[in-house]
Protein backbone atom coordinates (compact mmCIF):
# COMPACT_ATOMS: atom_id res chain seq x y z
CA UNK A 1 0.00 0.00 0.00
CA UNK A 2 1.75 3.61 -0.51
CA UNK A 3 0.58 6.73 0.87
CA UNK A 4 1.21 9.84 -2.07
CA UNK A 5 -0.35 12.92 -0.13
CA UNK A 6 -1.80 14.82 -2.53
CA UNK A 7 -2.76 12.25 -4.68
CA UNK A 8 -4.41 9.01 -3.34
CA UNK A 9 -4.65 10.49 0.33
CA UNK A 10 -5.91 13.96 0.93
CA UNK A 11 -7.65 16.36 2.93
CA UNK A 12 -10.51 18.32 2.24
CA UNK A 13 -12.20 20.44 4.41
CA UNK A 14 -11.36 18.78 7.74
CA UNK A 15 -11.54 15.03 6.34
CA UNK A 16 -8.88 12.85 5.15
CA UNK A 17 -9.71 10.57 2.24
CA UNK A 18 -7.75 7.99 0.64
CA UNK A 19 -8.79 7.60 -3.22
CA UNK A 20 -12.68 8.52 -2.88
CA UNK A 21 -13.50 7.35 0.14
CA UNK A 22 -13.30 9.19 3.88
CA UNK A 23 -11.06 7.41 6.03
CA UNK A 24 -11.03 9.47 9.40
CA UNK A 25 -11.20 13.53 10.50
CA UNK A 26 -7.93 15.26 10.20
CA UNK A 27 -7.68 14.99 13.85
CA UNK A 28 -8.55 11.29 14.29
CA UNK A 29 -5.76 10.56 11.19
CA UNK A 30 -3.51 12.25 13.30
CA UNK A 31 -4.31 10.03 16.10
CA UNK A 32 -3.66 7.02 14.68
CA UNK A 33 -0.15 8.05 13.30
CA UNK A 34 0.41 8.63 16.67
CA UNK A 35 -1.61 4.94 18.37
CA UNK A 36 0.66 3.52 15.77
CA UNK A 37 4.08 4.84 16.65
CA UNK A 38 3.19 4.05 20.57
CA UNK A 39 2.35 0.51 19.51
CA UNK A 40 5.95 -0.93 20.32
CA UNK A 41 6.98 -4.63 20.93
CA UNK A 42 6.61 -5.67 24.47
CA UNK A 43 10.07 -6.94 24.04
CA UNK A 44 12.75 -5.43 22.58
CA UNK A 45 13.45 -7.21 18.92
CA UNK A 46 17.34 -8.78 18.90
CA UNK A 47 19.90 -7.18 17.02
CA UNK A 48 19.74 -9.39 14.16
CA UNK A 49 16.65 -8.84 13.92
CA UNK A 50 16.61 -5.24 12.52
CA UNK A 51 16.89 -4.10 8.51
CA UNK A 52 18.54 -0.69 7.53
CA UNK A 53 15.72 1.39 5.60
CA UNK A 54 18.14 4.09 4.75
CA UNK A 55 19.32 7.56 5.58
CA UNK A 56 17.34 10.18 3.63
CA UNK A 57 17.56 13.89 3.60
CA UNK A 58 14.17 15.76 4.46
CA UNK A 59 12.72 18.65 2.88
CA UNK A 60 9.66 20.74 3.94
CA UNK A 61 7.11 21.29 1.07
CA UNK A 62 8.19 24.77 -0.24
CA UNK A 63 11.89 24.56 0.27
CA UNK A 64 13.87 25.62 -2.94
CA UNK A 65 15.20 22.62 -4.62
CA UNK A 66 18.58 23.87 -4.69
CA UNK A 67 19.33 24.54 -0.96
CA UNK A 68 21.12 21.82 0.59
CA UNK A 69 18.95 20.27 2.72
CA UNK A 70 20.13 20.52 6.89
CA UNK A 71 17.62 17.59 7.83
CA UNK A 72 18.42 13.86 7.80
CA UNK A 73 16.91 10.81 8.92
CA UNK A 74 18.13 7.41 9.07
CA UNK A 75 15.72 4.38 9.92
CA UNK A 76 15.74 0.68 10.61
CA UNK A 77 12.84 -1.60 10.90
CA UNK A 78 12.58 -5.19 12.87
CA UNK A 79 10.92 -7.96 11.49
CA UNK A 80 8.28 -7.11 14.47
CA UNK A 81 7.50 -3.76 12.63
CA UNK A 82 8.95 -1.68 15.15
CA UNK A 83 11.03 1.13 13.83
CA UNK A 84 14.16 2.70 15.51
CA UNK A 85 16.29 5.82 13.74
CA UNK A 86 18.03 9.07 14.06
CA UNK A 87 16.67 12.38 13.08
CA UNK A 88 19.11 14.82 12.63
CA UNK A 89 18.76 18.72 11.97
CA UNK A 90 22.27 20.00 10.82
CA UNK A 91 21.48 23.81 10.83
CA UNK A 92 20.10 23.52 14.96
CA UNK A 93 23.00 21.01 15.52
CA UNK A 94 20.70 18.61 17.40
CA UNK A 95 19.96 15.21 16.69
CA UNK A 96 16.99 12.86 18.30
CA UNK A 97 16.85 9.13 18.57
CA UNK A 98 13.22 8.16 16.94
CA UNK A 99 10.99 5.25 17.10
CA UNK A 100 7.78 4.27 15.87
CA UNK A 101 6.45 1.00 14.17
CA UNK A 102 4.16 -0.51 11.29
CA UNK A 103 0.51 -1.10 11.50
CA UNK A 104 0.50 -4.71 10.03
CA UNK A 105 -3.17 -3.97 7.93
CA UNK A 106 -2.89 -0.74 6.75
CA UNK A 107 1.32 -0.75 6.49
CA UNK A 108 1.27 2.79 7.75
CA UNK A 109 4.39 3.12 9.31
CA UNK A 110 4.88 5.95 11.54
CA UNK A 111 6.98 7.15 14.41
CA UNK A 112 7.97 9.92 17.05
CA UNK A 113 11.13 11.09 19.37
CA UNK A 114 11.88 8.70 21.39
CA UNK A 115 9.43 9.58 24.38
CA UNK A 116 7.85 12.24 22.53
CA UNK A 117 4.25 12.48 21.44
CA UNK A 118 5.28 14.80 18.74
CA UNK A 119 6.08 15.61 15.64
CA UNK A 120 4.94 12.58 14.16
CA UNK A 121 5.86 11.52 10.83
CA UNK A 122 3.99 9.26 8.93
CA UNK A 123 4.13 7.30 5.49
CA UNK A 124 3.91 4.06 3.93
CA UNK A 125 6.11 0.92 4.14
CA UNK A 126 5.98 0.41 0.51
CA UNK A 127 7.14 4.57 0.03
CA UNK A 128 10.19 4.15 2.17
CA UNK A 129 11.46 2.04 -0.71
CA UNK A 130 11.49 4.34 -3.00
CA UNK A 131 14.20 6.91 -3.94
CA UNK A 132 11.82 9.72 -2.90
CA UNK A 133 8.35 9.85 -0.94
CA UNK A 134 6.34 11.95 0.36
CA UNK A 135 5.90 11.93 3.87
CA UNK A 136 3.34 13.93 6.84
CA UNK A 137 4.58 15.62 9.92
CA UNK A 138 1.98 16.22 12.74
CA UNK A 139 2.52 18.75 15.07
CA UNK A 140 1.20 19.33 18.29
CA UNK A 141 -0.71 22.47 17.44
CA UNK A 142 -2.89 20.40 15.37
CA UNK A 143 -1.52 21.41 11.71
CA UNK A 144 0.22 19.21 9.68
CA UNK A 145 2.71 19.06 6.99
CA UNK A 146 3.65 17.80 3.97
CA UNK A 147 7.44 16.73 3.47
CA UNK A 148 9.72 14.71 1.00
CA UNK A 149 12.58 12.01 2.00
CA UNK A 150 14.87 11.80 -0.69
CA UNK A 151 17.14 8.50 0.14
CA UNK A 152 20.77 9.16 -0.21
CA UNK A 153 23.08 6.73 -2.10
CA UNK A 154 25.30 4.74 0.66
CA UNK A 155 29.25 6.18 0.17
CA UNK A 156 31.17 3.98 -1.91
CA UNK A 157 33.64 2.13 -0.01
CA UNK A 158 36.91 3.96 1.15
CA UNK A 159 34.57 7.61 0.49
CA UNK A 160 34.67 9.73 3.58
CA UNK A 161 31.48 11.28 4.24
CA UNK A 162 30.66 14.88 4.00
CA UNK A 163 28.67 16.96 6.65
CA UNK A 164 27.46 20.40 7.09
Amino acid sequence: MYYNYGDNVYYDSGQVYYGDQPVASAEDYAQQALAIAQDQPTTAPAAEDWMPLGVYAVTTDGQPSDDDPDMYLQLAVSKQGAISGTFQNTDSDSANQVEGMVDKETQRAAWVPKGKQFPIMETGMGNLTQDTTPALVHFADGSTQQWLLVRLDQPKEGDATQTK
